[in-house]
């Protein structure tokens, strides 16, 4: 009797473990999965989409995406569809329409919202984060949430995220960090970078080239009246630098920079510190002010260091203050997205 109570016991033992064996193994796989590179990511060609109601809203959106000034520019002939405040267009930033990695790229981007964005102090949703941009980059004013123009621009990023589990971490998303000098940027070196390296498509006065036909332009402004507001990440040194240095001057990609970390770094001071529109109430970015990006370029602020230290650096101190800052108030994600870095652990 007591041989037939034991053999249950072991047979239901080694049950239990084959099935924690079972799960151990599922979840590593899991896990494993849950990482996508996108810089070996496979895309989908924009020409293969269907007709179907959810096709002709991806491809709107792609257009829209792609010839932003003449669809939804500040001189379409329908007033009440001049969302844009500014004739650039969406894919003048992300590159390869969406999908160039370490280009701020889309692809992906569907399932990582709703997420918290620190800027808002709030999640965010998807279309949350598509009039962000629609308010700073295009220095424009927001979509209407169920409006046609709205519903095509995320059925685009869907479709960009085909086969991409949601809340997977995309390796090749936004830009690629840094390691940043350890000292202020130096604009009057960056003027020089300016002229030699970008000045052939942006022009000297950065104004940019416009597209041979219609509104829009073959190569953006970096600045004036017709560029981006001062409110988008790209008015941040540390990120502006980040994006040049990986995909500027226009063809090279992050695995064959141009430009040195110390050239990226200064041209993008040169450039950031031009006069470019103004957007207001940006004293309402960041509600928790440990949570704002160390190189953003306006108050109000955490820490003592000055508007012009916060926008030309030197970063380490600014960094260091805001760690130790963040420790004694148990902030999470302080002084993030930092896209440089001047610790050798965490350079590139």
């Amino acid at each position: 009797m007591l041989l037939v109570r034991v053999l249950p016991s072991v047979a239901f033992v080694a049950a239990m473990l084959c099935a924690a064996t079972l799960a151990a193994d599922a979840a590593e796989t899991a896990k494993q999965t849950a990482q996508i590179d996108l810089t070996q990511w496979p895309l989908g060609d924009i020409a293969s989409v269907r007709d179907d109601p959810f096709g002709v809203l991806v491809k709107y959106g792609y257009t829209l995406f792609s010839d932003t000034a003449n669809q939804i520019g500040p001189t379409v002939a329908d007033p009440a569809r001049r969302f844009a405040g500014n004739n650039l267009a969406c894919g003048n930033c992300h590159l390869q329409a969406g999908s160039q990695p370490y280009a701020m790229p889309l692809v992906g981007v569907w399932g990582q919202f709703p997420q918290y964005r620190a800027r808002e102090g709030a999640v965010d949703t998807l279309e949350d984060r598509i009039n962000g941009c629609m308010e700073r980059s295009m220095n424009g004013r927001s979509l209407p949430p169920l409006s046609r123009e709205m519903r095509a621009f995320s059925s685009y990023v869907r479709w960009l995220s085909t086969g991409i589990p949601d809340g997977a971490k995309l390796v090749g998303a936004g830009t690629l960090q840094i390691k940043e000098p350890a000292r202020a940027a130096d604009g009057g070196h960056g003027a020089q970078v300016f002229a030699q390296t970008c000045a052939p498509c942006h022009g000297m006065d950065g104004l940019g080239q416009r597209a041979a036909t219609g509104a829009g332009y073959q190569f953006p402004p970096l600045w004036g009246p017709d560029s981006f507001n001062s409110g988008p990440g790209m008015s941040r040194l540390l990120t502006a630098a980040a994006y040049a240095m990986h995909n500027m001057p226009i063809g090279t990609t992050f695995s064959a920079p141009v430009l040195t970390e110390e050239e990226a770094y200064d041209v993008a001071a040169y450039f950031i510190g031009q006069k470019r529109p103004e957007m207001a109430n940006l004293d309402k970015d960041f509600p928790v002010r440990l949570q704002k990006p160390i190189d953003t370029p306006y108050g109000p602020y955490a820490d003592q260091f000055s508007p012009e230290q916060h926008k030309f650096g030197p970063f380490e101190p600014i960094r260091a203050k805001v760690r130790e800052l963040a420790a004694q108030s148990r902030t999470e994600k302080a002084g993030e997205p930092d896209n440089g870095s001047a610790e050798p652990d965490r350079a590139r």
